[in-house]
């Protein structure tokens, strides 16, 4: 059996998951030791779920347990969303990770308490739901939530060496009853398939594991591929080029889109989406507004490139005005802003409004006036971006439609102070 570790190397302040069960306990109980030798603080969460008859008497324990460490501990009531479709499990997971991101300091790493066995647990659970090498590489020792690091420590042990941790310090834990149901299916492969591997295959588990440590490095160096791909189609944010992305290998194309959208922080693509895409948006003729929703997102095409949007995107209201001096960012009522950056100030207060329609203006080097309409043509705005433009107007004349059309007189103030117009649309 793998000896535990005498101490973890800690060089941040730790939060430690912490349930009271025999895992979190043997974790945190390490940790604080760990901590204390490095000098680094250590602090405890409890999530209380509520879904026990027995939860207050847990969160009890978990209060006694670090009163006697010193450990100071917290207790987050969360209220699991039995509703939404993900099941008991999934949804009191993701009550617990929205509970640790809630909870989390700046300079702290999140430590939990997973195993090897819990490792060899998800790499059948994913194997039988026919994940790729991305599911089967299972939970990483490293990985992050959010902007912290989330630590997985005892990753490589299996639970006997937890147990025979918490008999060695004559640790107190609790004993889930829930954790003898065998109806959910993380329970079923540990009381029933996994004692039976391990009678005809006694290193079953570590072997389930290695398997997937194995995945976890395949998966990184295709990330690192993967990025390194992302970063050649993607010509601006959230905007990738659909003749770039055709000479991709569907394979690839899949993963490589899946990447572009876990990195904007919008929720994974389905494959049902991905299909969509492969199938109806690549083949669609470049004029045409096509596009693919999931949840309260869409990809969207347009002239050759798909946009990652809100599958509704915020709209200026109707009559909205405000007057702009510049020389504070202007907040737009869509979620957008507006901020002229190298100047002070205008030399007079602009007036902003949405447009109404049959708009003209002045540009650089004529002597005319052109309608907006056709302008906007001209710079090849997606229509999305044309009903969310502001206007800037001076002495009742078009100056500026956003940062995309500028009129001549605007355009020479801007060069004679070297400033700009920057808008950033809402939604985006």
């Amino acid at each position: 059996m793998p000896l535990f570790p005498a101490l973890a190397r800690v060089d941040t302040p730790l939060l430690v998951g912490y349930s009271g069960g025999l895992d979190s306990t043997v974790l945190l109980h390490w940790l604080q030791r760990s901590a204390a030798a490095a000098g680094v603080g250590v602090r405890a969460v409890h999530v209380h779920h509520g879904l026990q008859a027995a939860a207050d008497d847990w969160a009890l324990h978990c209060q006694q347990q670090c009163g006697a460490l010193g450990v100071p501990l917290c207790i987050h009531r969360v209220a699991v969303d039995l509703d939404a479709g993900l099941g008991m499990e999934a949804a009191a997971r993701q009550a617990r990770r929205a509970a640790f991101a809630a909870e989390l300091r700046d300079d702290e790493t999140l430590a939990l308490a997973q195993h090897q066995d819990d490792q060899a647990e998800t790499f059948l659970l994913r194997a039988l739901r026919g994940s790729g090498v991305d599911g089967l590489a299972a939970m990483a020792a490293d990985s992050e939530l959010g902007a912290h690091r989330l630590w997985r420590p005892l990753l490589q042990l299996p639970r006997s060496a937890l147990l025979a941790y918490a008999r060695q310090h004559a640790l107190q834990w609790i004993e889930d009853p829930s954790n003898a149901d065998d109806g959910p299916d993380r329970n079923f492969l540990r009381l029933h398939v996994l004692p039976l591997l391990r009678q005809r295959w006694p290193h079953a588990g570590p072997a389930l594991a290695a398997s997937a440590a194995q995945c976890g490095d395949t998966r990184r160096m295709l990330d690192e591929e993967d990025e390194e791909l992302l970063q050649h189609l993607q010509v601006a944010s959230r905007v990738l080029s659909v003749e770039l992305l055709r000479q991709v290998s569907p394979q690839r194309r899949a993963r490589v889109l899946r990447r572009w959208v876990l990195a904007h922080g919008v929720p994974a693509l389905p494959a049902r989406v991905v299909s969509q895409l492969e199938h109806e948006l690549l083949p669609a003729a470049p004029d045409r507004d096509a596009q693919v929703r999931w949840q309260q997102h869409s990809i969207r095409q347009w002239r050759g490139h798909w946009y990652l949007l809100p599958a509704v995107l915020p709209q200026l209201p109707a009559g909205w005005q405000a007057t702009w001096d510049g020389r504070a960012p202007l907040a737009l009522p869509d979620g957008g802003q507006l901020r002229l950056q190298g100047a002070a100030a205008f030399d007079a207060p602009m007036r902003v409004t949405g447009r109404h329609g049959g708009e003209r203006i002045q540009l650089p080097g004529r002597n005319h006036q052109h309608a907006l309409k056709d302008c906007l043509q001209r710079e090849h705005l997606a229509p999305w971006r044309r009903r969310q433009l502001p206007l800037l107007f001076a002495d009742g004349q078009l100056q500026a439609a956003a940062d995309v059309v500028l009129s001549a007189p605007l355009q020479a103030w801007l060069q004679l102070h070297d400033a700009r117009l920057h808008w950033r649309p809402g939604g985006w």
